[in-house]
């Protein structure tokens, strides 16, 4: 007997050593595979590294564009800063397509999806990165440093951005990473954000693990302190730099709007802004906030707020120069076009549940401990007119980076350990 009761012994230190060396192994793999806890300024590129320094070859796009004038070129220097929970990937998506479609130079992040967020953007973490290096397009996730982005591009580059009420992606951050915000844990109601909104300051803590997604997220994205004074001087201060830094703002509750003044902005066409939503929550897990929960959001995120209706204000100020009536002319065109593609691409025209993605290449990126997240089926047969167009339209963020050449093996290792255990 004496021997058996060795071995069992034995197994379970066996089996403890392994459990041990295998949740080591995960936890460095979410350290790397994860927003890191520290968030303050990146170790940026050293002083003096070249700028870009764009080729004599390359045609360089007029300082100003208008799709009226005519004669206009396409702008192909572009800076899109990623915010989140704001249609951005579908931004993304027709960035992708643009620069693949004129074979332009994208600035990627190195083994992951973003640019170390959220940490501080670096010149230092573009993949294949060399002093003097220039790029074409820069687009995506990181935390805003404009020094260190603006090195990477031609100085004529367009910076654009954009922006959503602060009360609703609030609402969809809460959702969408709260599960990865530690402080949430305690909330043991059904209706976490509702009992969140209640009392903010009894959970929330600014110190804490991932905090930056539940308040002033915008703020944060763009490189700002997200808990600011809001009497500070520093908040205007910030805003007017935002205004000085982009060419354009978009609103995400204003979208094909938005990808008009683009259109015009960039000299584009049609083609080039069409999409599909990507990314987009089922509507069951989308709760819509009441009259006082949506009071108390905005109360809570006020520096977006205040963000918010300062760009809100210069969007219509822009429409208005546009004109109400061309706007409103070349937005019916756009959801004619969109409606079009919809009825030639997708797969009984909507978009459906994760599990009912037949294509794995068509299966978007879903929040940890979730399916909530909508993707398409590709109709079989499509003519050869429309097939790689309606490909490239429904191709989800990550599949479409590792498409252009990213190197996103943290990602792709992350995912297949969470498909393992079935996170």
């Amino acid at each position: 007997m004496p021997l058996p009761q060795k071995k069992r012994w034995e197994s379970m230190a066996k089996g403890l050593v392994l459990g041990a060396l295998f949740t080591s192994f995960l936890l460095l793999l979410y350290s790397y595979a994860v927003p890191p806890l520290y968030t303050g300024l990146a170790s940026t590129t050293p002083e003096g590294a070249a700028p870009c320094s764009p080729a004599p070859s390359e045609p360089e796009a007029p300082t100003s564009a208008n799709g009226s004038a005519g004669g206009c070129q396409p702008r192909r220097d572009i800076v899109f800063m990623k915010t989140h929970k704001t249609a951005s990937s579908t931004l993304l998506n027709i960035l992708f397509r643009f620069g693949q479609k004129h074979g332009l130079k994208f600035a990627f992040p190195n083994g992951r999806n973003d640019f170390d967020y959220p940490a501080f953007f670096a010149r230092s973490l573009v993949q294949d990165y060399r002093p003097g290096a220039c790029f074409n397009i820069i687009c995506n996730h990181m935390r805003f440093h404009y020094d260190e982005v603006r090195g990477l591009v031609a100085p004529n580059a367009t910076f654009i951005t954009v922006l959503r009420d602060p009360a609703r992606l609030f609402e969809s951050s809460f959702h969408y990473f709260g599960s990865v915000v530690p402080f949430t844990w305690k909330l043991s109601g059904r209706d976490k954000l509702a009992e969140f909104l209640q009392d903010p300051d009894r959970y929330y803590d600014p110190r804490g693990y991932n905090a930056h997604y539940l308040r002033n997220l915008l703020f944060f994205d763009l490189g700002y302190d997200s808990d600011l004074d809001p009497s500070s001087p520093q908040v205007q201060e910030h805003i007017l730099e935002v205004e000085r830094h982009f060419h354009l703002v978009l609103l995400q509750e204003y979208f094909d709007e938005s990808l008009v003044l683009l259109k015009d902005l960039l000299c584009w066409e049609l083609e080039d802004v069409l999409y599909f939503k990507l990314n987009a929550r089922r509507a069951s897990a989308v709760p819509r906030l009441s009259g006082e929960l949506y009071r108390r959001a905005t109360a809570w995120n006020v520096l977006d707020a205040r963000l918010y209706r300062h760009f809100n204000a210069s969007f219509w100020r822009k429409v208005e120069a546009f004109g109400r009536e061309r706007m409103a002319s070349e937005v019916a065109a756009l959801r004619r076009a969109n409606e079009r593609m919809r009825r030639i691409c997708i797969d009984g025209g909507r978009a459906v549940d994760a599990a009912a993605i037949e294509d794995s290449a068509m299966q978007p990126w879903q929040p940890l401990g979730a399916k909530s997240i909508l993707g398409y089926n590709l109709k079989k047969s499509i003519g050869q007119r429309h097939a790689q167009l309606c490909r490239r339209m429904l191709t989800p963020e990550i599949q479409y980076l590792m498409d252009l050449g990213a190197n996103l093996w943290i990602t792709k290792l992350w995912k297949f350990i969470r498909d393992f255990l079935r996170w």
